[in-house]
């Protein structure tokens, strides 16, 4: 087994040419819309680790055009996120294990089934920062989880199953 980074964890975000959609997947798992990225390979960079999820997850081979920057967590719900922005330079959007849907949604109507702090991730990256951000990831908090929970109780459940399996099967 491939040791995994578990304190880090990898995003991309793929915008068309006018930066007017943005790629986003559905989860198999827990179907939510989600940017593409995942965990860090062994002896992988957070780039290479970004460009390998984007293919796995949607098909398309992409190249970095720029790291939109490191989000940091406040709590114990996300890991340290490295978010790239990319650009497609071939390939066909492809469903995967991990995706049931791979669609390009508006940047100004993104699907409702889009957990935080993927929105938030967007519009960052949207400003275009000449430097990367070192952010606290403020959007997933323990409230947001509660008013989630609420709204969504089911996949809230399978998210935290999912969570779970993973720690008791993906770590040594």
């Amino acid at each position: 087994m491939k040791y995994r980074n578990k304190e880090h964890s990898v995003a991309g975000v793929v915008f068309n040419s006018d930066q007017s959609e943005v790629l986003l997947v559905k989860r198999r798992d827990v179907p939510v819309w989600v940017l593409p990225g995942g965990a860090i390979d062994e002896e992988e960079s957070f780039a290479q680790a970004t460009t390998r999820e984007i293919q796995e997850e949607t098909g398309y081979f992409v190249n970095i055009k720029r790291k939109v920057g490191e989000f940091h967590p406040k709590n114990k719900l996300t890991k340290i996120t490295h978010l790239y922005e990319c650009t497609i330079v071939k390939g066909s959007a492809r469903e995967s294990d991990e995706t049931s849907e791979i669609k390009f949604f508006p940047v100004n109507a993104l699907p409702k089934l889009m957990p935080p702090p993927y929105h938030e991730w967007i519009c960052y990256a949207l400003q275009n920062h000449k430097k990367p951000l070192i952010k606290k990831t403020e959007s997933v908090t323990y409230l947001v989880l509660a008013e989630k929970t609420l709204k969504h109780p089911k996949l809230v459940i399978k998210y935290f199953i999912n969570r779970l399996k993973l720690r008791l099967f993906n770590y040594k």
